[in-house]
C-alpha cells in the first residue's frame, strides 16, 4: 500500500476535512448510508463527530452485502460509538434489478434510497448522505442518478476529497478502514444479462470467502455461468499462478458447482463488467 500521506498538501487536506465537517453541521440530523467501507466509515465516523446523536449510520440489510462486511460494520461503529441500525431492503423483488441491465445499480440504490428515506421521514432526520468521493464522479456509475433522483447528498465528493485523501484521514483518524480494499455488492460480480439471484450471490459470497482463507486481499469473483472467471490483483499474481493454488482454485469452485475454473491474466481491475458497455470516455 503506498503512502497517503506525501499525496496531498496537509494543510490543503486538514481544510478539506474542515469543509466536510461545516457541511455536515449546516444539515443537522442525517442518515449516513454505512456499508462499512473505506468511503462510507470515514464519513460514519465524521457525521457521529460533528453531530453526535443526530447522525444515524443505516446499513442495507441485502442478500447482496457480505455478512463479513455486516461483521465489519458492527465492529466499526462499536469501536467509535456510532448510532447504527440496519434497514431491510428488497431490491431482489424488482424485475428490474433481477434482469440484471446496466441500470441494475440504480434499482439497488433506489430501494436502499427509498427505505432511508422512509426512515428520515418517521424520525426527523433531514438528510440521507453516501460515501461518494471526487473520484467517483467520473466512473459510470448508476446508483448516482438514483441518488440525485432521491436528493441523497455526497459531503465527501462536495468537500472535493479524493479517494487517497479519504484514506489518509482515516489513517490519521485511526480508523482500521483506511487501508481496506475496494468493495463492492455481490451482485457486481454478475455479468449483465445474467439474472441476479440470491443463489446465485451467495455462491460468489463463499468462494470469495475462501480466497481470503488463502490469503489474497485483493480479489473479485465473477460470475459467469458454468464458468468462474477470478480477478486477483497484479501485486499477488505470483502467488495464485503455482501449480498448488491452481488445484486449491479448482477445488474450491468446482465444489461450488462451475464446471470451468478460469484465473483471469489482467488482473483484478475495478469495474471489469462494464468493459463490455464501450462507455465514452
Amino acid at each position: 500500500m503506498a503512502s497517503f500521506v506525501e499525496l496531498s498538501n496537509p494543510t490543503r487536506l486538514r481544510e478539506k476535512e474542515d469543509q466536510l465537517f461545516a457541511i455536515l453541521e449546516r444539515m443537522g440530523r442525517v442518515i449516513v448510508a454505512f456499508s462499512g467501507g473505506t468511503d462510507s466509515a470515514y464519513l460514519g465516523w465524521a457525521a457521529n463527530r460533528v453531530l453526535g446523536a443526530n447522525a444515524l449510520a443505516v446499513t442495507a440489510d441485502s442478500a447482496s452485502l457480505p455478512e463479513s462486511h455486516k461483521r465489519d460494520a458492527e465492529e466499526f461503529v462499536s469501536r467509535f460509538g456510532i448510532a447504527h441500525e440496519y434497514v431491510q431492503t428488497y431490491e431482489f423483488d424488482n424485475p428490474d434489478y433481477f434482469r440484471n441491465d446496466p441500470n441494475r445499480c440504480f434499482h439497488c440504490k433506489d430501494e436502499l434510497f427509498t427505505r432511508l428515506e422512509q426512515v428520515g421521514r418517521e424520525r426527523g432526520y433531514e438528510h440521507v448522505v453516501y460515501g461518494v468521493n471526487q473520484d467517483d464522479l467520473g466512473d459510470y456509475r448508476p446508483g448516482q442518478n438514483a441518488a440525485r433522483k432521491h436528493e441523497v447528498k455526497a459531503p465527501l465528493a462536495d468537500a472535493g476529497l479524493t479517494k487517497a485523501e479519504i484514506r489518509e484521514l482515516s489513517r490519521q483518524a485511526g480508523l482500521p478502514t483506511w487501508d481496506r480494499p475496494a468493495s463492492a455488492c455481490l451482485s457486481s460480480r454478475i455479468p449483465y444479462g445474467t439474472a441476479v439471484t440470491i443463489e446465485n450471490v451467495k455462491t460468489v459470497e463463499t468462494g470469495e470467502e475462501q480466497l481470503k482463507a488463502l490469503g489474497f486481499r485483493q480479489f473479485r469473483v465473477r460470475f459467469h455461468g458454468e464458468v468462474v472467471r477470478i480477478e486477483i490483483a497484479r501485486e499477488e499474481m505470483a502467488n495464485a499462478l503455482t501449480l498448488e493454488m491452481a488445484r486449491r482454485f479448482t477445488e474450491i469452485f468446482k465444489a461450488l458447482g462451475f464446471k470451468y475454473v478460469t484465473l483471469d491474466l489482467e488482473g483484478y481491475r475495478q469495474g471489469s463488467l462494464n468493459e463490455v458497455l464501450n462507455l465514452k470516455k
